[in-house]
């Protein structure tokens, strides 16, 4: 027997969709005021919170969607980090400072994507690592850092701890809010179509029209501003810039378990992964070397077994997208039951 749809209609939202926007705006708004009723230590927790949900969005944006396997993202976490620290002791306020570091680490990766983007494959991942090295050994050059003894963002310490602390804390949610938001924007544009294009096969993506240096570009630099912001912000809770701890590769190893763990090119896997990461740092951190072995057999557990990630499975099981990028069809209810012949 088959079944033949009588009708059919395209759609984009869903009921569950609609549902999901709400209880995120709810679940903004209820943040917000966290640091009224929250004790100090779960601020700053939610604060790490929010960074963790910030860079596995945009790893997953570059890689799930852009086809962009990085492993040396950490260059624009530490830069956003390096900036901030040299602009506040231009004597700007840190916390604009700490804006202002993005943009110029974001402007910083135009020049550089016109290199790094002509490379392929492993050779972007390690190209971008490469890259990062170099930077770090630049950075160690600077008087003010003292190559990796570091120094620290002592501007910060004009606030009370309690200032501080609710201010980074608020910058971070509307950062994570913000990128998000622009994230999910571009993903459901026609450049976010392109995006999912070109991964899927540059030279077709091309020979339809798709501007493939252009986009690929605007997707590089979305994700070295994101990253920035992440790493200024975690300047602001540690208060401490040493080189080696800012261009470590175990940030851009953060991103690709949570991504890996929660989905890969799904807009919700992301953050769910996020999610994971965070309770499971929570609760195992503090075992040291075995946490590490631990998230590293866990990723390797997830490739092989689950490789669509906690939340891939979910949409597979239930059908539910809860944040959806692209369009789906719409059956009609009842199906025109027609015979094989």
């Amino acid at each position: 027997m088959t079944y033949v749809p009588k009708d059919f209609s395209v759609e984009r939202w869903t009921r569950s969709s609609r549902l999901a926007v709400l209880g995120g705006v709810l679940l903004l708004a209820l943040f917000a005021t966290a640091p009224a009723w929250m004790g100090a230590g779960a601020v700053d927790r939610m604060t790490a919170l929010f960074i963790y949900v910030i860079l596995a969005a945009m790893w997953n944006a570059l890689a799930g969607y852009g086809g962009l396997v990085s492993v040396g993202q950490q260059v624009f976490f530490g830069l956003g980090a390096y900036f901030t620290v040299r602009l506040a002791d231009a004597g700007l306020n840190p916390f604009i400072s700490l804006v202002v570091a993005a943009f110029i680490t974001a402007l910083l990766s135009i020049p550089l994507s016109f290199f790094m983007l002509r490379l392929k494959g492993g050779e972007f991942a390690i190209g971008m690592w490469v890259v990062t090295e170099i930077v770090h050994l630049l950075v160690n050059l600077d008087q003010l850092i003292q190559g990796e003894t570091g120094t620290s963002l002592i501007s910060l310490n004009v606030y009370d701890s309690q200032t501080r602390r609710a201010t980074i804390y608020w910058m971070a949610l509307v950062a994570m809010a913000g990128l998000l938001g622009l994230l999910f924007a571009v993903l459901r544009s026609r450049a976010g179509a392109a995006i999912q294009a070109i991964r899927d096969n540059e030279d077709a993506a091309m020979s339809v029209g798709v501007k493939v240096m252009a986009t690929k570009r605007l997707l590089f630099v979305l994700a070295a501003f994101g990253v920035a912001v992440a790493g200024g912000l975690w300047l602001a809770t540690a208060t401490t810039f040493q080189p080696k701890t800012y261009f470590s590769i175990q940030w851009t190893a953060y991103m690709i378990f949570m991504v890996l763990v929660g989905g890969i090119g799904k807009f919700e896997g992301a953050i769910l992964g996020a999610v994971l990461f965070f309770v499971i740092e929570t609760y195992f951190g503090n075992l040291g070397v075995w946490y590490l072995i631990g998230l590293g057999a866990t990723a390797v557990l997830f490739s092989l077994y689950l490789p669509s990630g906690l939340w891939g499975a979910i949409e597979q099981q239930s059908d539910v997208q809860l944040l959806p990028v692209g369009y789906r069809l719409k059956l009609p209810a009842n199906l025109v039951k027609q015979e094989d012949r």
